[in-house]
């Protein structure tokens, strides 16, 4: 075991300087999204009076915006320049990695935090297909070159060891990656994997990138006041129900030895204030009640700043409304998400660029370059708006319908069925089932033939 050279430990200290600065904002972020943030807006003398027994009422918005955009963030396959198939080997190395699900953490932590990236590496095993994990920016960061903007060195950080709590880490570069071990005198190299790659097998996941900021921003990051001040607002809602929407009670002549219980006990102020019947004997005493207060002001309030989140995030205002406003046709609501699906649009552009990195890593690792071609591979994503079922059936019966110059139609059935959103298996079956159907039809079967259906995964 020998220590880290000066130039590793100059760079783990570059390394852990950009960790460390974006681990403030990350921290803050992950609170909302998990709705653990402190409530804001509340007044010194009101938590002086109420201390810790007020419950914050947090509505999530930033939870809902991120989900709501991750929702439509499935990656459905790859392929090639001039293929309308995608590619089977890269999808069974995406399959082969749990990625359907890695992904979708990664886009919540990319959209939420601002930042995730995506290890590649090498398996133990030669004929296994290469790991790929998602990570936190909590727990890595990486260099740029300020020309090309590309990754330079990285860093992941864990406790491990053989103990369990020795802090590891691993450090990226272009030609080797080395595992290290925190010792009494500074970091120990552990191990060295001299992968020759020539690149860092480390890709950022970036949210809102821009060319000052390339490491990107948070998409609540335009909501968190909006979010307090909603939280804020539902909060004064539930302490002015407390004691102000029920009727107050007024009463002269009555002394406080007065609220007695059967025993001769004095009962406590809050079974005085919530008590269903007041009786004295004495003639003098006057009793009354105030009304109750309306809340309808907190409602007009949140209801503005809910629409305020809507201008900012593209959510149709039926995604966040706590009533009523339901679009009234299908074409108002592909009008009212337009704006949602275009910006999703954005995010599939900037996020597809990530993963053709990481596949093009996975060719590297699998044969050593990275094949013709391959510069050009295309992430296929799952269409990001929401049309009916009617609406795609009859878009995909026209195509099928529509015949050129020379009889054929304007697509295949085979595309028909990949537009409509059969899986590979389904499409399978389908030619089966029609393969059948023609044995069962001597007279005509030579003049049919049932559609080829590629399993090609990752089309739809």
């Amino acid at each position: 075991m020998a220590e880290a050279t000066p130039e590793q430990l100059a760079l783990i200290n570059a390394l852990e300087a950009k960790r460390g600065a974006w681990k403030t904002d990350i921290d803050k972020f992950d609170a909302y999204l998990r709705g653990k943030q402190p409530l804001s807006f509340l007044s010194d003398e009101m938590r002086e009076e109420f201390g810790d027994k007020i419950t914050d009422l947090v509505i999530n918005w930033p939870q809902l915006v991120v989900d709501t955009y991750e929702n439509r963030l499935d990656v459905e396959g790859f392929r090639f320049p001039g293929e309308s198939e995608g590619s089977e080997e890269l999808w069974a190395i995406w399959q082969a990695n749990d990625m359907d699900e890695q992904s979708m953490l990664g886009h919540v932590d990319a959209l939420g935090l601002a930042r995730a990236c995506v290890i590649v590496g090498a398996p133990d095993d030669p004929d296994a297909a290469p790991i790929i994990t998602v990570e936190s920016a909590l727990d890595c960061a990486w260099t740029r070159d300020p020309r090309t903007r590309k990754v330079t060195a990285a860093m992941k950080r864990w406790t491990g060891g053989d103990d369990g709590k020795t802090d590891m880490l691993n450090l990226y570069e272009p030609e080797r990656t080395s595992t290290m071990s925190k010792g009494k005198t500074g970091w120990d190299v552990v191990e060295v994997d001299e992968h020759g790659l020539g690149v860092v097998p480390l890709v950022p996941l970036v949210n809102r990138p821009r060319i000052k900021y390339p490491d990107g921003f948070s998409e609540i990051e335009a909501i968190i006041g909006l979010a307090d001040a909603a939280n804020k607002m539902a909060t004064d809602m539930m302490v002015s129900g407390e004691y102000h929407a029920m009727p107050r009670r007024w009463a002269f002549g009555l002394k406080r030895d007065d609220f007695v219980d059967a025993n001769g006990v004095l009962k406590n102020a809050w079974s005085v204030i919530k008590g269903r019947l007041w009786a004295n004997e004495n003639p003098d005493v006057k009793v009354g009640q105030f009304d109750e207060s309306d809340l309808r002001n907190f409602h007009d309030t949140i209801r503005l700043l809910a629409a305020m989140v809507s201008h900012l995030t593209a959510l149709p205002p039926y995604y966040i409304a706590f009533e009523g406003g339901n679009p009234t046709s299908a074409d108002a609501i592909r009008a009212s998400e337009a704006p949602l699906v275009k910006r999703i649009e954005r995010k599939q552009v900037a996020f597809g660029a990530t993963w053709e990195e990481v596949m093009r890593l996975c060719m590297l690792i699998v044969g050593g370059e990275v094949p013709d071609g391959a510069e050009q591979l295309e992430t296929v994503w799952r269409d990001p708006s929401t049309p009916t079922v009617a609406q795609m059936a009859d878009a995909v019966t026209k195509k099928v319908a529509t015949r050129g110059a020379d009889g054929r139609p304007l697509i295949p059935t085979e595309q028909a069925r990949i537009d409509l959103g059969y899986t590979p298996a389904e499409r399978q079956l389908m030619t089966e089932m029609e393969r059948d159907s023609l044995a069962l039809d001597p007279v005509n079967a030579p003049y049919l033939q049932a559609p080829a259906v590629s399993d090609g995964a990752g089309v739809s």
